[in-house]
C-alpha cells in the first residue's frame, strides 16, 4: 500500500500563479508465479485540486487508471542481474475529469541491478506508449538510477534520480527528479517506508511525500 502527496507551483506570467496539489492512495498486488516471474497489479485512487491566483478552478478524486506489469528476471550471476518488465495501464479512470488517460497504454523497461554489500545499484531505461485523447505526446522514454545501503539492521536508505520526456508536444524541457527515502523492516513479513521526491526542473513536480506498507505473504 503507497501514499503519496504532491504540491507544484508555476508563475504563468506576472499577474498569474498557478497551484495544483493532490495524491494518491495505490494497492499494489505482487504474485510471484515463478522464483523468476512476477506479475504485478496496481489499484489507484487519486485526488487533485487547482487554484489560479489562490481562487480554486478544479478538483477532483476518483479511481484512475488501472496498472499492469510483469517482471522476468532473466539474468542472474554474481550479483549481477537483468529482468524486463513490460507492462501497461487499463483506461479505467474518468478521462473528463483528469483521472485517466482514456486509452489503453504500454510500456516496456529493463531493470539491472548490481549488489555488492551492503549497497545495491539499479538502472531503469523504459519506452512508454502513451495513448491518449488529449493530444499529448504518445511516445515517450524513461531513464533512472537508483541506490540502497543498509546503514543498520533492517534499515536501508535510499536515493533515486531519473528523467522522462516531457509528455507536452510543445516542450522539451524534461521532467527530471532526485528523490531521498528510507525503508524499515519491522519483522519478515513487515515493511515500512517513506521518501521526499523533489523535481530538479521546472516541468517536474515541484515536490512529493511518498509512504507506504508492504506485507508479504
Amino acid at each position: 500500500v503507497g501514499f503519496s502527496y504532491f504540491y507544484d507551483e508555476d508563475r504563468l506570467d506576472e499577474q498569474t500563479t498557478h497551484k495544483t496539489d493532490g495524491g494518491d492512495v495505490v494497492v499494489g498486488i505482487t504474485f510471484g508465479v515463478f522464483d523468476t516471474l512476477d506479475v504485478i497489479v496496481g489499484l489507484p485512487y487519486v485526488w487533485y485540486r487547482q487554484e489560479e491566483n489562490n481562487v480554486r478552478i478544479a478538483s477532483e478524486n476518483g479511481i484512475s487508471d488501472i496498472t499492469f506489469d510483469v517482471k522476468w528476471r532473466i539474468f542472474e550471476k554474481d550479483g549481477w542481474s537483468l529482468a524486463v518488465k513490460p507492462g501497461g495501464r487499463l483506461p479505467t479512470g474518468n478521462e473528463d475529469k483528469g483521472l485517466g488517460a482514456g486509452r489503453t497504454g504500454l510500456r516496456l523497461f529493463l531493470v539491472g541491478t548490481k549488489e555488492l554489500n551492503p549497497f545495491a545499484v539499479h538502472v531503469n531505461a523504459g519506452y512508454i506508449v502513451h495513448d491518449n485523447n488529449t493530444g499529448l505526446r504518445k511516445d515517450l522514454w524513461h531513464a533512472s538510477v537508483a541506490c540502497e545501503v543498509e546503514v543498520l539492521k533492517d534499515v536501508k536508505l535510499m536515493a533515486n534520480a531519473g528523467m522522462e520526456r516531457n509528455p507536452d508536444p510543445a516542450s522539451n524541457n524534461h521532467p527530471a527528479f532526485a528523490m531521498l527515502g528510507v525503508s524499515y523492516n519491522v519483522s519478515e513479513k513487515i515493511t515500512l517506508d517513506a521518501g521526499i521526491k523533489y523535481g530538479v526542473t521546472s516541468t517536474e513536480t515541484d515536490w512529493t511525500g511518498l509512504a507506504g506498507m508492504t506485507s508479504r505473504f
